[in-house]
Parts: structure tokens; C-alpha cells; sequence
């Protein structure tokens, strides 16, 4: 096949989505205004830029891509984002059209204004298929439609060659890790007050909070943990370049999450990979990725308690987190591996090709 996605080469899924499909032998191109990410693109895929960059540019690029799309004629247009590049798909009038959602195109951009709600409903109608990342999106999307149109779940896929299970398990539990964007929705506030609480439980033990990634509540997230006397127990350790989170993960004991919203949840699929037991919140499509009691344990989302006593579990059981790593492994393997991924979509392609 021939396919065309029009996505943010800045992200790692764009690329990682381009990249299965090269190596599967399709002919691959990716048409985006954001620039390439560090990680690098499959040799096969050929990369178009755009002129004009966001916002503006989800408008006023219609007929340079018309002229890509015209050169090189897909056999299918699969756009990411159901806002910005779902309106640049829109404008551009190619079909078979397929529109991914992400997550905050659906939950956040359509309740902003009436205008912004018009332009997703018009996005969506535009599309022959839709695709979400997890059930819930799905739900959501499908709230937002104006008339009945399939939409396929197609989950990101993990790559268990660079995730792969920590080699050594550890009797004892030292670092309590997460690493997330410091935005309000993940709820990285939370963690850091049900951290406080365990800190406060087990005095006599040797713990430590890792908070990999970087965002605008980093100052406030500081000042929160020094304010609860926990500051020499967390270590921020700012923006990590994707290519070295394995080598974070496999740093920690276990993985925590305990997001206010979240569309899918690759980060928690990550450290299942590496064999991590994880805790997260019941929030959007966490408990999805997450099967309660076998990988994981799922707690209610703003609640430090609650979060609090799941990790003293498994602090307290290292039989229940060695199962759950292992078990997390497998879940991974049989779900979301990469290969299992493509498939899904690509049959989701060959439906509107």
C-alpha cells in the first residue's frame, strides 16, 4: 500500500506509526508542520514539511497539500489529531480519509467554544473511518458524532526490543517511580502526597521518588514536596530523551500513574514492559492497559490514600510485585506488541483503500 500520514513528526507515536508500516514494505509518507523528534525516521518513509507552521497552518497549508497529495496519490490519507490535522484532512478533500484521534482533540478542544465544537463535528464527518487509541475515547468520540460512523480501536504499540524486563528483581522496594509530562491531568500532585504518607509510615526504610519529565507545574510540584518534608526523598529528574526511559524504568521498583484524565496510557504499558508492577487511577483509559489484581492495581484518581495504601501492598508483598511484573510482561506481549498493533490498522487501511 501507499499510505500517507498527515501528523506531527514532533511525536514519537507519528514516527513510530510511519516507521512499522516501512518496515512492513508499504510506501510510506509523513506530511506535518512540526519538525522531526530525536528519534529517527525509518529509511523508507519520505518526509514532507508543510511551510506554515500551527495554528495557521491547519488552514492555510490546504493547497500545498493538495499538491503533495496530488503528486504522490495515496491510497489512504490517515490523519492524526481530530483538530488541527483533521482540519487540514478536511480542507484538503482527499479520500479514503482515516482520523485518529489522540485524546484532548475529543475530551478538551470541542468544549472550548461552539466554534471549536463545529469544527471537530465537521472533522469527523469528513472521515470514511475513525480510529481511537482506547474504548473509552472511542465512547467519547462517538458522543461527538452527528451521524453513526464505525470507529476501530487501534492501540499504540510498545517496542519490547527497547523494553525489555529488568534483570534483576528486587527483594526490597528503594525507588517509587513515575515519568510523566508536570501537567495537572497526570496527577503528579497526587503521587507526591501519597508518597508523603508512605514516607511517613516507613520512617526506617530507604526510600526514594523518581519523577522523570519536565513541564510548567515543575516549580509548584517542588515546592509541594518540600512543603510535606519529603524534598530529600524525591529526585526530579527532568525531560528524558526517549531512548534512555528504559534505562529509567529499570531504575525503579514500581511504576505509578495516577492521572486525573488520560485518553491510553503508552508510559504504564512501558513499565509493564519491564516487567514493573504498576498503580494507577481509574482515570479515562488507565484501567484498560491495567488489569486490576493480575498487573497492577487500580486506585480511585484523586485519592493520595488510596494510592498510598496500594503502594505500601506492595512494598509489604514482593511476591505480589514480582507477579505482577511478570504478568505485565506477557499482557504487553500478547496485546501490545507492535506487530499485533499494525495489524490493526492495517486492516482498518485496507477496509477504505
Amino acid at each position: 500500500m501507499k499510505i500517507a500520514f498527515l501528523a506531527p513528526l514532533s511525536s514519537i507515536h507519528t514516527i513510530r506509526w510511519a516507521n512499522v508500516f516501512a518496515e512492513h514494505g508499504h510506501e510510506v509518507h509523513v506530511i506535518s508542520m512540526h519538525n522531526l523528534s530525536v528519534d529517527q525516521l525509518h529509511q523508507g518513509v519520505c518526509a514532507h514539511m508543510l511551510p506554515l507552521k500551527a495554528p495557521l497552518g491547519y488552514y492555510l497549508n490546504v493547497w500545498a497539500i493538495k499538491s503533495i497529495l496530488k503528486r504522490i496519490k495515496p491510497d489512504v490519507l490517515n490523519a492524526h489529531y481530530a483538530s488541527g490535522y483533521g482540519t487540514l484532512a478536511r480542507l484538503s478533500g482527499y479520500h479514503p480519509l482515516v482520523l485518529s484521534v489522540w485524546g484532548s482533540d475529543v475530551y478538551d478542544f470541542p468544549y472550548e467554544s461552539h466554534i471549536k465544537m463545529s469544527i471537530i463535528q465537521k472533522n469527523l464527518d469528513a472521515a470514511d473511518i475513525i480510529c481511537s487509541t482506547s474504548e473509552v475515547m472511542k465512547k467519547q468520540t462517538e458522543s461527538l458524532l452527528r451521524s453513526s460512523k464505525k470507529i476501530f480501536v487501534t492501540p499504540f504499540g510498545i517496542d519490547t526490543t527497547k523494553f525489555t524486563p529488568k534483570k534483576n528483581f528486587a527483594e526490597e522496594v528503594h525507588v517509587i517511580g513515575t515519568v510523566k509530562t508536570l501537567a495537572p491531568q497526570y496527577g503528579i500532585n497526587t503521587l507526591i502526597k501519597a508518597f508523603a504518607i508512605v514516607a511517613n509510615k516507613l520512617v526506617d526504610k530507604s526510600l526514594k521518588l523518581v519523577i522523570a519529565g519536565d513541564g510548567l507545574q515543575g516549580t509548584e510540584l517542588v515546592n509541594l514536596a518540600a512543603s510535606l518534608g519529603i524534598a530529600d526523598k524525591c529526585e526530579f529528574l527532568g525531560k528524558i530523551p526517549h531512548n534512555k526511559v528504559p534505562e529509567v524504568l529499570h531504575s525503579f521498583d514500581i511504576y505509578v500513574a495516577l492521572s486525573e484524565n488520560e485518553s491510553f496510557g503508552v508510559a504504564i504499558l512501558e513499565a509493564s514492559a519491564c516487567g514493573l508492577p504498576v498503580i494507577v487511577s481509574d482515570a479515562g483509559g488507565l484501567p484498560e492497559v491495567v488489569e486490576n489484581g493480575v498487573t497492577g492495581i487500580v486506585v480511585p484518581k484523586h485519592d493520595p490514600k488510596a494510592a498510598a495504601e496500594a503502594i505500601l501492598q506492595l512494598i509489604r508483598c514482593d511476591k505480589k510485585r514480582k507477579i505482577y511484573g511478570q504478568n505485565g510482561i506477557q499482557r504487553v506481549k500478547s496485546l501490545y506488541h507492535w506487530e499485533n498493533c499494525y495489524c490493526i490498522m492495517h486492516e482498518v487501511f485496507k477496509k477504505v483503500s
